[in-house]
C-alpha cells in the first residue's frame, strides 16, 4: 500500500504531466460520422472522438486540452498521435435551424440540416409547437449538450408536409438564414416615415419633367427603377439615364442603411420576390410609374459617333416617364416588326442608335459577356415546374444593358475622380494564386500569348478576346474559367477585368440592388460638397455575406425544384436525355440538358474504369472513353438523394463517351504522304478538311 508521501508524488507527477498538455480555444468541425475535429486558431486539426463529440455541435467554439491519444487499455497510442478533450463551451455555432421532423414512438425529433451533424435532436412536448412527423420545420436549440451529450430543441414554425405548394423557396431561404419578407409591423412605419419626406419640392433638383423619358421592362414589372431618353446632336447623341433614388426619402432614416446591407439584394426565387425594400416604397413612392414625377438620379453622357463618352454629369433631378414600355414590344419595333410604338419613334430611333453604337464599340475594345441559351420556368398551380422553354435575349434587353453599362461607368469614374470612397465592383481577372498555372495553360495552347501581362486592362482582354475566337481544336475559353476570381466591393478604385475597364461600379438597381442604394448615397453627398463616405464602409462585407447566402437559398430551391421535376418525368417513362459536359472535376463532370438547361452530376468514381483528370485539357480519359468541356453526352436521370442537397444524378448511357478507334498503321502513312504533298505544292492541307468536332 502506498504511503502519503508516495501518493502525493504520483499526485505531483500527474499534475506536471498534465500542465504539460496544451490548452486552446478551438471551433468543432463535425463530420457525417460520429467524431469530428477541433481546428485551432493556427490551423491545426485536433481529432475529437465519439464521446466528446456527444458534448458539441458543429460550429461550437470551445476550450479544449490536447491530450495523447490511448488505445483501448489506456496506454498511449501511435507517438505523436493526439485527441481533442472538451473542457468548456464558449460559444455555440448552433441557434436557429431547419430540418424536417421524425417520430420514434410517442417521442418526437428533429434532424437537423446542418453540415456535419448526423444526430436527432429531441423536442420535449411543450416545445413541439403543433408540428407533426414527415414535417419541415424551423426550430432552435433548446438545451446544449455539453453537460450530459443530451441536447434537445424547440420548433419555432412549421414550413407543412414535403410537397407543400412554395415549400421549397421557404424551407430554402430559413435554411441560409435570409431575413424575411418584410410584415406590415416592420413596413408599414418606414413606409409612413418616407411619405413625410417632400423630395419633389427640392429646389436643387433639376426639373427634366419635359424630356421624354421612357421606361423598358417586362410587361409585369411595378419596381420600375430606370428610365431612357436619347437626341441626336451635332457630334452624336446625347443619352439620359435616369434611375429611381430611394435615397431621397430613406437617407436620413434610422436604421435604413444597415437593413438594407444586411438583406444585400431582393432574392429572387421561382415564384416568388424577397423583396429587398417594402414594395410600399420600391412599387409605390419610388417607382418610376408612368406620367408621375419622382425624384431620380440622372446621368447625361455625350456619346461621339463612335461610340466613346467625351462627357457626363450626374444630376438630382425630377423626372417624369412619357411611357411604360415592355421589352416584346420594343423589340418588335426595333426589329421592324412592328409601328405600334410609332409615338415614340424620336426617343427610340436614337436609342437604339446609341445602343448599337456602344455595343460596336465595348466588342471591339473591351468585353462583352458570351450570349448563352437562357431558360424560362413555368410553375404550375403546386409551385412546380410545370414546363420549360429555351429563349434568346431581345435586342430590346440588350439596348437597356448596354445603357446601363455605359452609366455604371460613369458612376465609378465619377466616384473615383471625386476621390470619394466608392463603393466599387473590382475584378482582377486570373487568380493571384494561379498565374503560375494560367501561364503554362497559355503556353501549352497558346504560346504566343505567353509572355502577355495578364494583370493589365489590355492584357487581360488581349487574353481572353483570343480563347473566345473560334478556330481552336478544345473550348479554352470555358477551359480557363477555374483560373477566374471573383469580383468584390471594394471602397477603392481598380479595374473590372471582366469589362475590360478601368473603373466600374453598380448604379442602376438602387430598388433592389443595396450596393446601388449605397453607390446613391455616395453620388449624392458629392453633388452636395461632400466626398467623404456617405454609407458605411463596413457594411460592404455585410453586402457580400448577404448575396452569398441569397444565393446558396436560390440555388438549394433549383435544385429541389430540380429534383422534383425529373422525377416526375421519370415517373411519366421519360429518363434519357442529351446534354453538354459544362464543369470537369478529378471525380466526373456536370452535365447541362440540352432542351431545360437543368444540371446534374455525372459520378465516375464508382466506375469499372478508372479514368485520369488532365486539368491542362480539362478532360478525363479511361482506356477506352474520353470526355472534356462541351461534349456531347447522353444520360439516364439516377435521382437526387436529399443527402446530396437534392443534386441530379446522371448515368452514361452505354457506349457514350467512346474513342474514336486508332487508324491501321498505313492509314497514317498514306495521311503522312498526303501532308507532305500538300506542303511540297504549298496547298493548304486544311481548306478542304472537315472541322474538328470538340462537342462529340
Amino acid at each position: 500500500m502506498l504511503d502519503r508521501n508516495a501518493m502525493a508524488q504520483l499526485k505531483g507527477l500527474r499534475d506536471e504531466l498534465e500542465a504539460q498538455n496544451e490548452r486552446v480555444d478551438a471551433t468543432i468541425k463535425g463530420t457525417q460520422h460520429r467524431y469530428g475535429f477541433a481546428v485551432t486558431a493556427d490551423g491545426r486539426e485536433v481529432f475529437v472522438p465519439p464521446d466528446e463529440m456527444l458534448k458539441v455541435l458543429p460550429g461550437d467554439k470551445v476550450a479544449i486540452c490536447i491530450r495523447p491519444a490511448t488505445n483501448k487499455k489506456g496506454k498511449q497510442d501511435k507517438p505523436g498521435r493526439t485527441v481533442a478533450e472538451i473542457e468548456r463551451l464558449i460559444e455555440t455555432g448552433v441557434d436557429e435551424f431547419v430540418g424536417h421532423i421524425v417520430q420514434k414512438g410517442k417521442a418526437i425529433f428533429v434532424v437537423p440540416d446542418l453540415a456535419g451533424l448526423s444526430r436527432w435532436l429531441f423536442i420535449p412536448p411543450h416545445a413541439r409547437n403543433g408540428v407533426s412527423s414527415g414535417d419541415l420545420a424551423h426550430c432552435a436549440l433548446l438545451r446544449h449538450p455539453i453537460k450530459d451529450g443530451k441536447p434537445s430543441a424547440k420548433v419555432l414554425s412549421s414550413f407543412g408536409q414535403p410537397g407543400s405548394p412554395g415549400i421549397e423557396n421557404q424551407y430554402c431561404a430559413a435554411r441560409a438564414k435570409l431575413p424575411p419578407a418584410w410584415s406590415d409591423k416592420l413596413a408599414q412605419p418606414l413606409i409612413d416615415a418616407a411619405a413625410k419626406k417632400a423630395p419633389l419640392e427640392d429646389t436643387a433638383r433639376l426639373d427634366l419633367t419635359s424630356l421624354p423619358f421612357v421606361s423598358i421592362d417586362a410587361a409585369r414589372t411595378v419596381d420600375i427603377d430606370d428610365a431612357l431618353h436619347a437626341e441626336v446632336t451635332a457630334n452624336g447623341w446625347q443619352l439620359s439615364v435616369a434611375v429611381a433614388d430611394p435615397t431621397a426619402y430613406l437617407q436620413d432614416l434610422a436604421d435604413v442603411t444597415a437593413r438594407v446591407a444586411q438583406r444585400g439584394s431582393s432574392v429572387y426565387f421561382h415564384g416568388e420576390v424577397i423583396p429587398m425594400l417594402p414594395e410600399g416604397i420600391s412599387q409605390g413612392l419610388c417607382a418610376l410609374a408612368e406620367d408621375t414625377p419622382r425624384p431620380a438620379l440622372v446621368c447625361q453622357m455625350q456619346i461621339t459617333e463612335d461610340g466613346a463618352i467625351s462627357h457626363f454629369e450626374f444630376h438630382k433631378a425630377v423626372i417624369r416617364s412619357h411611357a411604360k414600355l415592355a421589352y416584346a414590344a420594343v423589340d418588335r419595333y426595333v426589329t421592324g416588326n412592328s409601328d405600334d410604338l410609332i409615338a415614340h419613334a424620336n426617343p427610340l430611333e436614337a436609342l437604339v442608335q446609341v445602343y448599337r453604337t456602344l455595343r460596336e464599340r465595348r466588342e471591339q475594345r473591351e468585353l462583352v459577356m458570351e450570349e448563352r441559351r437562357e431558360y424560362r420556368w413555368m410553375l404550375g398551380e403546386d409551385k412546380q415546374i410545370a414546363e420549360i422553354d429555351s429563349f434568346e435575349k431581345l435586342a430590346s434587353q440588350h439596348l437597356v444593358e448596354e445603357c446601363m453599362i455605359a452609366a455604371n461607368k460613369c458612376a465609378a469614374v465619377f466616384l473615383r475622380d471625386a476621390g470619394a470612397p466608392g463603393p466599387f465592383v473590382v475584378h482582377g481577372g486570373f487568380r493571384e494564386d494561379r498565374v503560375k498555372e494560367t501561364k503554362t495553360f497559355l503556353e501549352n495552347h497558346r504560346p504566343d500569348l505567353a509572355e502577355t501581362a495578364l494583370d493589365t486592362v489590355a492584357g487581360y482582354r488581349a487574353v481572353l478576346a483570343d480563347l473566345a475566337g473560334t478556330g481552336h481544336s478544345l473550348p479554352l475559353r470555358e477551359m480557363v474559367n477555374r483560373l477566374l476570381s471573383r469580383a468584390i466591393l471594394t471602397d477603392q478604385p481598380g479595374p473590372h477585368m471582366g469589362l475590360a475597364t478601368e473603373a466600374y461600379t453598380n448604379f442602376t438597381s438602387p430598388l433592389r440592388k443595396a450596393l446601388d442604394f449605397f453607390v446613391h448615397l455616395q453620388i449624392t453627398a458629392c453633388l452636395e460638397g461632400h466626398s467623404g463616405a456617405a454609407y458605411p464602409v463596413e457594411g460592404l462585407a455585410d453586402i457580400t455575406r448577404a448575396i452569398g447566402r441569397s444565393r446558396e437559398a436560390v440555388t438549394a430551391a433549383d435544385r429541389r425544384l430540380t429534383a422534383n421535376y425529373l422525377q416526375k418525368l421519370k415517373q411519366a417513362g421519360q429518363t434519357r436525355f442529351t446534354g453538354t459536359v459544362s464543369h470537369i472535376t478529378s471525380s466526373g463532370f456536370t452535365v447541362k440538358l440540352t432542351d431545360t438547361g437543368l444540371e446534374g452530376l455525372v459520378d465516375l468514381r464508382p466506375d469499372d474504369e478508372k479514368f485520369s483528370f488532365d486539368k491542362w485539357t480539362m478532360s478525363l480519359t479511361s482506356t477506352t472513353r474520353r470526355f472534356e468541356l462541351l461534349q456531347s453526352v447522353e444520360v439516364d436521370f439516377a435521382g437526387a438523394p436529399a443527402a446530396q442537397d437534392y443534386l441530379a444524378l446522371f448515368t452514361l448511357v452505354d457506349g457514350c463517351g467512346l474513342k474514336p478507334p486508332k487508324e491501321p498503321p498505313e492509314t497514317q502513312s498514306a495521311a503522312v504522304t498526303d501532308m507532305s504533298q500538300a506542303e511540297a505544292t504549298g496547298e493548304d492541307s486544311s481548306a478542304n478538311a472537315a472541322p474538328d468536332d470538340t462537342t462529340n
